[in-house]
């Protein structure tokens, strides 16, 4: 997405999305660590189906505030490593943001992560182990916390691996997001050009979601996904509210303030009725150009972010 999570070298996607031109890069990834330790299964989900922190619906009561992360990766978010420390750090982080809302930690933990080599099945992804997720599950469980599983795709089709996800997908404080700058054509690598994705392949993501809700009288369910640039989703209209299911466009531009600002302007200005605002932060590539925006100015931005997560 947005970002430098992923394939693309740090640099050059930095430049890439302070502007709103692609800048293929033939940077390696990294690969997703296996775990070789059992992990324990994660404690009982919350009670009666609802959410980690009560109820079944997430707004207007929550304010979604998150951490991105891949286990052993520390470039790609807070979330590689001491899963507890860091997760108290989110807590104290999320309070600054209730503006009058319950803070809701999310963890976002990258499942699927492109590549930029073909791997034994020719897709350029690799995917993380049911242990790691097992782990993340487990840690944000403990702290009453949503889990996001991040999907970049590469060659491979978003839905099926969407699907393939499903034990995890039932589980009542388990959700989804999707960065389709990640999700390339036959033909193309990760990291030289830009994915792409449109308003029916969201749209049919959500129904699937919705589906999962409904037979399994789930709470609602986040579905988020990634946007740097305007031509990373096309026709993005097409994307329909769905019974349970609770859309957020996380507008990724990385930056100095009056470029991620420019950036939210451009994608937020027409949103369909159905999604809501996410606003991004990058610990490292932001202050590059200066201070990073404190919470009252994210808050403050129009309309307000209902996810704000941190990378």
């Amino acid at each position: 997405m947005r970002r430098v999570c992923g394939v693309l070298a740090v640099g050059l996607l930095c430049l890439a999305a302070c502007s709103d031109t692609p800048s293929p890069s033939s940077a390696p990834s990294p690969t997703p660590v296996r775990s070789t330790t059992p992990t324990p299964t994660p404690p009982p989900p919350p009670a009666d189906g609802e959410l980690p922190r009560g109820g079944r619906v997430i707004f207007p009561k929550y304010q979604l505030v998150g951490y991105v992360g891949l286990p052993g990766s520390p470039a790609l978010g807070p979330l590689d490593k001491d899963l507890d420390a860091k997760a108290a750090k989110l807590e104290k982080l999320a309070q600054a943001y209730a503006g009058g809302r319950t803070p809701q930690p999310v963890m976002e933990l990258i499942t699927v992560v492109a590549r930029g080599s073909r791997g034994k099945d020719g897709l350029y992804r690799g995917r993380l182990d049911d242990s790691a997720i097992e782990q993340y599950l487990s840690v944000a469980r403990k702290h009453k916390m949503l889990l996001l599983l991040d999907i970049q795709p590469g060659r491979a089709k978003i839905l099926p691996e969407v699907k393939r996800l499903e034990r995890w997908l039932k589980e009542p404080d388990v959700g989804l997001a999707f960065d389709p700058e990640w999700a390339v054509g036959p033909g193309q690598v990760p990291g030289r050009v830009f994915g792409h994705t449109t308003g029916a392949e969201l749209d049919s993501i959500a129904a699937y979601l919705s589906g999962l809700v409904t037979a399994n009288d789930l709470p609602e369910k986040v579905f988020v996904f990634h946007q740097l640039s305007a031509r990373i989703v096309s026709n993005e209209k097409a994307l329909k509210s769905h019974p349970g299911v609770v859309a957020i466009k996380s507008v990724d531009g990385i930056g100095a303030r009056e470029d991620k600002l420019k950036t939210w302007a451009k994608l937020t200005t027409s949103l369909p009725p159905a999604v809501h605002a996410g606003f991004k932060l990058f610990y490292t590539e932001d202050t590059r150009h200066g201070p990073l925006m404190t919470p009252p100015q994210v808050l403050a931005l129009k309309p307000r972010p209902e996810l704000v997560i941190y990378e």
